[in-house]
């Protein structure tokens, strides 16, 4: 597995560099790598570095993309963005324009046309999509299986995606003869290639449009999806789902659908990675005493002995009574932390016990000892 470098790394910056001056990196190393301007037998070296310094521009430049980069470096890209994500917000347009560079290499090279819009005239992959699950604490220690309605475009039955109305055909567009691009003579002897504003890059035109889609190719649904959560899922997780985003255009693989999942907060337990802490009040004579006591775990009431003495803080493990870890490890802990409860509202028999034991307690407990002797050296200093 090939490590990627880092973004800086490769347009020679320091992490603080500023918009401008990424810019003007990737301007300059754009300049020097793109592919055609080497010989054929540089043409693929140059093409790998072309795309590593494109990439690397795409992140950087976009404020929300750095900031997740800045944060947790590949791994927060990679996780958040599909490679089309990545390129759909940069803006190539004007470096490329100023270089006289027209914009189909992102299509060769990534399958998107850079900072312009889009080559329409292939297939294209459907965009992904993205849906918020919510669900209970107990759902994702345990997984769930839940059905959820998505909208989104699927390839028109009528015309099969084409667009054109049964039985005619697309015409060629009169404005770049089929070419799909239109020239334009820089300043400087360049001739800038841009997308022709007529058929819009296709290279025809629809004179007669599919009346079920109006031309487009797709239509709206809404599909229900089964959706598969894992035991010991947490809140931000994202489940991908391939093939279940948007119909592709001209024949194109459908994107994917993503499912964030939010898991609502519970009114007993608190989750530390796998394990599960729960908080459980006893009363002074139980803790003072020792006591056999109910606690709630995540499969139901479970028995706990409170041992003579317990202090009020005191934590106590179940084992394997926490969450299944997400990626097949073994089951977490549970945590009982004791509160013990001091009586408020008392009657005058059992102040009068408590008087009663105040008077004939005489030995000074562990925790009072130390602490005395904590007191004595700090003053003593």
């Amino acid at each position: 597995m090939t490590t990627k470098r880092d973004y800086y790394e490769i347009l020679g910056l320091k992490k603080g560099a500023s918009k401008d001056e990424i810019k003007r990196a990737y301007r300059n190393l754009a300049l020097k790598h793109h592919p055609d301007r080497v010989s054929a037998d540089k043409k693929a070296e140059a093409e790998e570095r072309f795309k590593e310094i494109s990439e690397a521009y795409a992140i950087l430049s976009d404020d929300q993309k750095r900031s997740q980069y800045d944060q947790f470096g590949h791994a927060g890209i990679d996780s958040k963005y599909s490679s089309e994500d990545i390129f759909r917000s940069a803006d190539f347009s004007s470096i490329f324009e100023d270089l006289g560079f027209g914009g189909s290499i992102f299509e060769d090279l990534f399958g998107v046309f850079g900072g312009g819009g889009r080559r329409r005239r292939g297939p294209r992959r459907g965009s992904d999509l993205q849906y918020d699950l919510e669900i209970s604490f107990e759902e994702a220690a345990f997984g769930i299986e839940r059905t959820v309605r998505i909208p989104r475009h699927e390839t028109c039955t009528n015309c099969k995606g084409d667009g054109v109305k049964p039985g005619t055909k697309k015409q060629t567009c009169p404005t770049c003869k089929g070419a799909g691009q239109i020239k334009t003579a820089h300043a400087f002897g360049f001739y800038i290639s841009s997308a022709c504003n007529k058929c819009h890059g296709e290279g025809a035109i629809i004179k007669n449009p599919c009346p079920k889609c109006n031309g487009t190719g797709r239509i709206p649904v809404e599909r229900k999806i089964q959706v598969k959560v894992p035991a010991g899922i947490e809140s931000g997780n994202r489940l991908r789902i391939s093939g279940e985003g948007e119909a592709g255009l001209k024949g194109g693989p459908r994107g994917d659908l993503y499912v964030l999942i939010y898991v609502k907060p519970h009114p007993i337990f608190t989750r530390d990675y796998n394990n599960i802490i729960c908080e459980v009040p006893v009363s002074f004579t139980q803790a003072a005493l020792g006591a056999e006591i109910e606690v709630p775990t995540l499969n139901g009431k479970a028995k706990m002995k409170v041992p003579i003495g317990t202090q009020s803080g005191k934590v106590f493990r179940l084992r394997g009574k926490g969450i299944v870890d997400l990626r097949g490890g073994a089951r977490g802990d549970e945590f009982i932390k004791v509160i013990v409860e001091t009586p408020t509202n008392i009657n005058t028999r059992q102040r009068q016990l408590l008087e009663e034991f105040a008077e004939i307690s005489t030995e000074e407990s562990p925790l009072k000892k130390s602490f005395k002797e904590k007191l004595k050296k700090f003053f003593s200093k």
